[in-house]
């Protein structure tokens, strides 16, 4: 079984999603559950399904090898940062090449780069009219949203679509393919 570590910001609807489907397959499990916000949702997920959590803080993430530590020890084969805000640091990326893939709420290289997250992505779009919308799910590199394409999968989008109606597409693209590629990176390596 590969041990995955998951890294969110928010609610942590994507962490659910992740853990539902994995509950029945001899792929993989999640085995920690970290945040940059001791009250973001997704750590209510976590205790919800008895998994370890760690509160990231400048320091621990970003300053020293500690979060690093806690990977390796747990033995981590891949990090999917899951609505996670911040930049990962290039340490971080180094020690796990090729280990640590991102979602993004968009067709990348089409609205990506920092600031670009949840409905600041969705106005974007939708204020230059695209006729379509997607997911990125991507390697992490030291840059925002610029490591290379594992997959993407669009939506199409109507004139009368509002920004609401944007976001609900995309999110049905998460939720259906996310754990879907999860699960097709862990068996083919």
């Amino acid at each position: 079984m590969k041990r995955i570590a998951i890294i969110a910001s928010g609610a942590g609807s994507n962490a659910a999603n992740i853990l539902d489907y994995f509950k029945s397959k001899d792929v993989a499990e999640v085995v920690l559950i970290a945040s940059n916000k001791p009250d973001a949702g997704v750590l209510k997920i976590a205790a919800a399904n008895s998994i370890p959590t760690f509160i990231l803080n400048k320091e621990n993430f970003k300053e020293s090898d500690e979060f690093i530590g806690i990977l390796k020890y747990k033995q981590i084969d891949l990090v999917v940062l899951a609505g996670f805000l911040w930049k990962v640091p290039a340490k971080l990326v180094s020690e796990f090449p090729n280990q640590i893939i991102n979602i993004h709420p968009s067709l990348l290289p089409k609205y990506g780069g920092k600031g670009m997250y949840g409905h600041f992505v969705h106005e974007a779009v939708h204020a230059a009219r695209e006729r379509e919308s997607g997911i990125t799910i991507h390697w992490v590199n030291e840059h925002y949203d610029e490591g290379a394409i594992i997959a993407q999968h669009a939506t199409e989008i109507s004139e009368n679509d509002s920004v609401s109606d944007i976001e609900q597409k995309v999110r049905a693209l998460e939720i259906k393919w996310f754990p879907r590629v999860l699960e097709e990176l862990l068996t083919s390596c």
